[in-house]
């Protein structure tokens, strides 16, 4: 049964800015992956956030992390360029990455800026959100390590391979919407293990390659709508790893295996200036017009209406932000103790921090 506590998001992000920094990250860095994690379980999408201290912080105190990182900016073109990372927090690197890509698409209409050799940068959502709060249209994408069975095999080849897209409106918040290209993110089966949840069979495969209910014995995910999704994690992998010349497919390294090592993952900002194509008053009214138009379409049985994709997550995030974020108590109990563990994902070991 799900155990569950709420927290207000001030005291979530004090809590996993104080575990971060005692595991040896930086304070301003674990001031920025705090502030991403605190916004993933704001919006609901719970795979992304406090869930992940546990991780991050056993990967920095081990050294899979550059603690002080060389960021580098290498502009290739008018509308092109490489954020070096250096193998920094993810969180950190990507959003110095995007403030590159603003300033870079404001200038020459667009930006398509790689962000090479990273750590986990956490959901591509909290990025392009702050992108279409500059007015612009922005889609983010990231290779992740082999977790999913491709269509027709029964071997691990490509990752999750999330994409995320936003674009401003003339009201309210942009539209935003963050996806895995398999079924379900890992995160989803980090999060279930947490709480001790059954997840659908349709998620994953067991060792056996057989469907499983049961998140502990997950051995790999499944592509969402078959080959069609297939064909989107290869994009995405060759957009934000082969492109940099990185690792790719099953050479991508894993999260879990290894702590003690670097990543050197990659990421994709395409990001576009929509005053180059139109006027940006009447595209933000025709957005605007559009959420009304699908708000106005009769919702199906079972349904109360219907919401443009990605929607739901902002209706918790304006809830969540005022009521307080619901988490794991598990979670919780994790962040508030003074030790670094990481059972949680199938691996064994603690150690206390300083």
């Amino acid at each position: 049964m799900e155990e569950t506590t709420t927290i207000q998001p001030a005291r979530l992000h004090e809590l996993i800015q104080e575990k971060l920094t005692r595991a040896g990250l930086k304070e301003e860095q674990a001031d920025t992956v705090a502030e991403h994690l605190v916004f993933a379980d704001a919006c609901g999408i719970h795979s992304h956030g406090a869930v992940r201290v546990d991780y991050y912080a056993e990967r920095i105190a081990k050294g899979g992390v550059t603690i002080d990182p060389q960021i580098s900016f290498e502009r290739t073109g008018a509308s092109t360029g490489i954020v070096h990372g250096d193998n920094g927090v993810g969180q950190y690197v990507a959003l110095q990455a995007l403030e590159y890509a603003i300033d870079q698409a404001k200038e020459s209409g667009a930006a398509i800026v790689g962000v090479k050799r990273i750590s986990h940068c956490g959901a591509l959502s909290y990025y392009v959100k702050r992108a279409a709060e500059e007015n612009l249209i922005a889609i983010s994408m990231c290779q992740s390590d082999p977790m999913v069975v491709p269509f027709g095999g029964s071997e691990n080849y490509f990752g999750t391979n999330p994409i995320a897209f936003a674009a401003p409106r003339e009201f309210g918040s942009p539209v935003v919407f963050d996806m895995a290209t398999t079924v379900q993110a890992w995160g989803k089966i980090l999060d279930a293990r947490s709480k001790n949840q059954a997840i659908p069979d349709t998620w994953a495969v067991d060792s056996k390659g057989q469907p499983t209910t049961n998140p502990h014995e997950v051995n790999g995910l499944l592509p969402m709508a078959g080959p069609k999704g297939f064909g989107l994690m290869m994009m995405v992998d060759i957009l934000s790893g082969m492109l940099l010349g990185l690792p790719f497919g099953k050479n991508v390294s894993s999260m879990y295996s290894d702590l003690t090592e670097k990543r050197n993952l990659g990421q994709l900002f395409i990001l576009i200036d929509p005053r180059r194509f139109t006027d940006l008053p009447s595209f933000k009214h025709s957005m605007e017009t559009m959420i009304e138009e699908l708000h106005e379409i009769a919702p199906a049985a079972g349904f109360n209406q219907v919401y443009y994709p990605g929607e739901t997550n902002q209706v918790k995030y304006d809830q969540y932000t005022v009521e307080g974020i619901p988490i794991a108590k598990q979670v919780l109990a994790y962040l508030e103790s003074d030790t670094i563990h990481f059972d949680q994902y199938g691996k064994t070991g603690s150690f206390a921090t300083k």
